[in-house]
């Protein structure tokens, strides 16, 4: 029985630009996505291989410790560069006996779904956030102002971190995925049923279809848990 799944829809950018990757070894499996920030051919490369190697590094060493390990190398690959590539991130890491452990940068989000709902487990790093967190209205494009993500080589980025139950639905999605959705008024959970393949499919397709003609990219990566 297949127990992950990814589905992509380019929407109205030039390039599809996020990507997604799964690596195991010694029992642990780690689940990357990333967003890339731009859209073009050097980006949508790069954010190929750092996906991969974000999955590898935290199947190896842990989700937050993995995504420390990707960022410190991509930023000194950049520090040189003022016109580098970079994405936001997400990764889960599921062991067995261990709960989930999921590290972010960025606004790329993981969602667990159980019999009892759906519930976001990572917090955005963008100015809507942060305004939000002072007690300020957002502006209308404040969320897309990122304020941590892999590759920058002037700071040393937010990485947020949570364990969560190692069982139910978890997904990870870009923000082309769940901001259409979430602002139609809808569940993300709604679109988070039949298999995987089904789920990753209905939920991007609905956030393309609830988009405006400039769409994001929409990315999703389910994965069953047994309980």
């Amino acid at each position: 029985m297949r127990t992950h799944a990814s589905a992509q829809l380019i929407g109205g950018r030039s390039h599809q630009c996020d990507a997604t990757a799964t690596y195991t070894v010694g029992g642990s499996r780690a689940y990357a996505l990333l967003d890339g920030i731009g859209s073009n051919d050097a980006v949508r490369d790069w954010t190929r291989t750092y996906a991969r190697r974000l999955a590898r590094a935290a199947a190896r060493s842990g989700a937050e410790t993995g995504l420390r390990i990707v960022h410190a190398v991509a930023a000194a690959e950049n520090r040189d560069d003022w016109d580098f590539p970079a994405a936001v991130a997400v990764v889960a890491v599921a062991a067995p006996g261990e709960p989930l452990k999921i590290a972010w940068c960025g606004d790329s989000r993981a969602y667990i779904a159980t019999p009892d709902g759906t519930r976001c487990l990572t917090k955005d790093h963008n100015m809507r956030q942060v305004l939000l967190d002072m007690g300020h209205e957002p502006g209308r494009y404040s969320r897309n102002q990122v304020t941590s993500y892999l590759g920058d080589p002037t700071t040393d980025p937010a990485i947020g971190s949570v364990t969560a139950p190692h069982a139910g639905r978890l997904a990870l999605l870009s923000d082309g995925a769940y901001e259409p959705i979430e602002d139609a008024g809808k569940d993300v959970g709604t679109y988070l049923t039949g298999g995987p393949q089904r789920a990753a499919t209905l939920l991007t397709t609905a956030a393309i279809n609830h988009a405006s003609d400039r769409a994001d990219n929409a990315t999703a990566l389910v994965v069953d848990f047994l309980g």
